[in-house]
């Protein structure tokens, strides 16, 4: 009778499958994290470089260059006295006047000129260039005569005395954004175009604007 006994050599070839398959696995975890770990380093490279390549291209904001002439410096000391007198003229439309389109319109020279101030203020301080503290004398007359005014006559004196202001500063905006060397200036001039260009239009909407504030404002353009 024949004896039969297992033959053992494919439970070995079996351990050697194992223990092959686990080395590999090994060597696969370590390939893994030694390319993550370099990957994480060449990431946080880039990132270290990245404000410096942004800061060569985006340049310094707000950044103050070219010369500033003298109706540059001019239209400064324009900005900053139109907000000191349009703004008392803006808070006296909330109780002054008769018309919602009247209040809505100095609703609207506050809140621009509040911003044209802060902004005429900061240039000021970073061209080293003095503003004034004070409207004109011709201005602080606009503002006592609105003063003493109530009703319509508030109404239709408001809109003389503004939209002539503000026409007649829109043709100087025009002349030192087109000139200007100045980039500060220049910033101020886009956005005096804007906020006087948004006034004109509230005051026009009240229906009010006369030919006779039209003609005062075309006979100061020069010929």
């Amino acid at each position: 009778m024949k004896s039969h006994v297992r033959n053992p050599r494919p439970n070995s070839n079996r351990g050697r499958l194992i223990a092959a398959a686990i080395a590999l696995t090994t060597v696969i975890a370590a390939v893994s994290v030694w390319l993550w770990q370099r990957n994480s380093s060449a990431d946080e490279s880039v990132s270290a470089d990245m404000p410096a390549a942004n800061a060569a291209v985006a340049g310094p904001e707000g950044g103050n260059s070219g010369e500033v002439t003298a109706l540059d410096k001019t239209f400064l000391t324009k900005v900053r006295q139109a907000g000191l007198w349009e703004m008392p003229a803006g808070r006296l439309a909330q109780t002054h006047a008769s018309s919602e389109s009247i209040k809505r319109a100095g609703m609207h020279l506050l809140e621009g000129h509040s911003k044209l101030d802060q902004l005429a203020r900061e240039d000021s301080e970073a061209l080293s260039l003095p503003i004034p503290d004070q409207a004109t004398s011709e201005q602080q007359d606009w503002v006592s005569q609105l003063k003493n005014a109530r009703g319509k006559a508030f109404d239709q004196l408001f809109v003389d005395l503004l939209r002539a202001s503000h026409g007649k500063i829109f043709i100087t905006i025009g002349e030192v954004r087109a000139t200007t060397k100045n980039t500060l200036i220049r910033r101020l001039a886009t956005q005096t175009n804007n906020t006087v260009q948004d006034h004109m239009d509230v005051l026009e909407d009240t229906g009010l604007v006369s030919d006779a504030t039209l003609d005062d404002v075309a006979s100061t353009i020069p010929k």
